[in-house]
């Protein structure tokens, strides 16, 4: 299999040494002759652990090459591996001017190409991109998308500094996909790599990458607040972090990474205000703390707003605790939600077999006499008459019998908080993130 890359920049040049030292013939591309004559004196275009002597070696071995010539390296290529820059614009918008170029050239130089292309898109590129590259691609040559060439995202996941030991080590090796030929392919191409193969609809692939840096950015911002929380307080803030990630159970995990409701309960508004109360006693300005109230208070509005859209004005809600499997209704996010509607003039009957009001002790009883007096009126005895009677019905627990629920009451709206399914797709139903 032989390989062309389009752009010697950073994950151009990395990709072009790493292959070559894979046993592929690769050829890179780059409208910049200085790197191409790099390239061809067997230099590196950047500076980065390993990548020098990968790259003298394998020009030595006679398996890399560069040119400015697009149309030769096309046409002497059976993939060709997308690397240009995608800078921002002045408005924070992608500029894909260097990609949607890239997908003419190809097109230009599929034209007289009579065998099968795969155009490996692995710049970081928004949702959208590889459908629109597909197009021009097919517009210019004259060929049909899926028959003569496929074009597939394969985001990457490389860090300065250690690139060379990342493309090797990837967490996962992703492929976002509309073509099975292209799979083998990309298999083969990816056979010495380390991590598992999985491929994905090309949507999720091209959004992955924005996905993760944004959550890197978080992490450093929500650690330099943290930080500097810590040295007003005389504590050591690495050994607080430190401790922090030793926990893979509940921090460091998959666990409260699912798209769904809003969060509540006792501890973690509680806490959360303690800890920012405390910056601010400090004077510092915590942007990423704060906000993180708001956002969740955005996030239970939106359930307000989904109802609104649908017909009906009597909204049965089935799940009230904060969380299923206990009786807390302490800050339990849908009791915003159900205020909102009831000052809306909607009509709401809830219920939940884990809060019954003749059962209530203790703080939570204290906390509906107090604070959710209204609740009491609300709340029905059986999940059927909640059902039967609502226009509406908002899923806030799971069970099994609510898939076959929507289906059998095309007539009512549902709405799911909860992720009740992951294969529902019924006009009546729909998902606050899904």
């Amino acid at each position: 299999m032989k390989i062309s890359i389009f752009g010697l920049g950073y994950v151009g040049c990395v990709s072009l040494g790493c292959l070559a030292q894979n046993g592929f013939e690769v050829i890179g591309i780059d409208v910049n002759k200085v790197k191409v004559d790099l390239i061809n004196r067997g230099l590196p275009t950047i500076i980065e652990k390993d990548i020098d002597i990968i790259i003298k070696e394998q020009h030595k071995a006679g398996r890399i090459q560069a040119t400015t010539d697009y149309m030769e390296a096309v046409s002497n290529s059976d993939v060709s591996i997308v690397c240009v820059g995608t800078p921002s614009t002045e408005k924070g918008h992608l500029n894909l001017d260097y990609i949607y170029e890239t997908a003419k050239q190809i097109g230009e130089a599929l034209k007289e190409k009579k065998s099968y292309h795969t155009v490996v898109i692995r710049s970081t590129v928004l949702p959208g991109t590889n459908f629109k590259v597909g197009e021009i691609i097919a517009q210019i040559s004259n060929k049909v998308r899926n028959k003569d060439f496929s074009v597939v995202s394969n985001p990457e996941f490389l860090r300065e500094g250690s690139a060379v030991q990342d493309y090797y080590n990837p967490p996962y090796t992703l492929i976002g996909f509309d073509d099975n030929k292209a799979i083998d392919i990309l298999k083969e191409l990816y056979s010495k790599v380390n991590g598992e193969f999985i491929t994905v609809d090309i949507e999720t692939a091209e959004i992955i990458k924005y996905v993760n840096n944004s959550f890197h950015a978080l992490k450093v911002t929500f650690a330099n607040e943290i930080g500097r929380i810590c040295k007003k307080l005389n504590i050591d803030s690495y050994r607080v972090m430190q401790l922090f990630c030793l926990d893979t159970r509940l921090n460091i995990s998959p666990y409260y990474f699912k798209p769904g409701f809003s969060y509540g309960g006792s501890c973690l508004p509680k806490d959360l205000k303690a800890l920012t109360t405390i910056g601010l006693d400090y004077g510092l300005k915590l942007p990423v703390l704060e906000s993180i109230e708001v956002s969740n208070h955005n996030h239970s509005a939106s359930v307000i707003d989904l109802i609104i859209n649908k017909n009906g004005k009597k909204v049965g809600i089935l799940g009230i605790a904060f969380k299923e499997g206990t009786d807390d209704l302490r800050y339990s996010p849908i009791l915003k939600v159900i205020e909102g509607l009831l000052d809306k003039g909607y009509t709401i009957k809830v219920y939940d077999p884990f809060v019954n009001k003749a059962y209530l002790m203790g703080s939570n009883k204290e906390y509906m006499q107090t604070v959710l007096p209204y609740l009491q009126d609300l709340m029905q005895d059986s999940e059927d008459e909640v059902i039967n009677w609502a226009d509406i019905i908002v899923f806030n627990r799971k069970s099994v019998n609510y898939e076959k629920l929507v289906s059998d009451n095309p007539g009512k709206s549902f709405i799911d908080l909860v992720r009740i399914s992951e294969q529902l797709n019924n006009s009546n139903y729909e998902g606050i993130c899904w």
